[in-house]
């Protein structure tokens, strides 16, 4: 399964979908993990960490939405994310 990591765009939110940990564990099962540029700086995180656990980054949200079958992110999608999603694609937030 393609997972993909937008950058949360919601005001004073710094977390992020998945850690670099979160992203070792799913690659070593077979899935393919798409992480938005710079998604983890606000937790710590920067796209090295991400690439050294086998995450692809992709430059936008919008590379994101289109490639994964599911997206993963901390808070409700935003009106301008809900209109990138696609039919049939799981959406996992927390």
């Amino acid at each position: 399964m393609k997972i993909g990591v937008p950058s949360e765009i919601k005001a004073q939110e710094f977390r992020v979908g998945l850690t670099p940990a979160s992203v070792q564990e799913l690659t070593n099962h077979g899935h393919e993990v798409l992480v938005q540029d710079q998604a983890g700086f606000g937790a710590g995180f920067d796209n090295a960490d991400y690439s050294k656990a086998g995450a692809k980054i992709t430059s936008t949200a919008e590379d994101v939405f289109k490639a994964a079958d599911m997206i993963v992110k901390v808070k409700e999608p935003l009106k301008n994310e809900v209109t990138m999603l696609r039919e049939n694609q799981i959406l996992f937030t927390y």
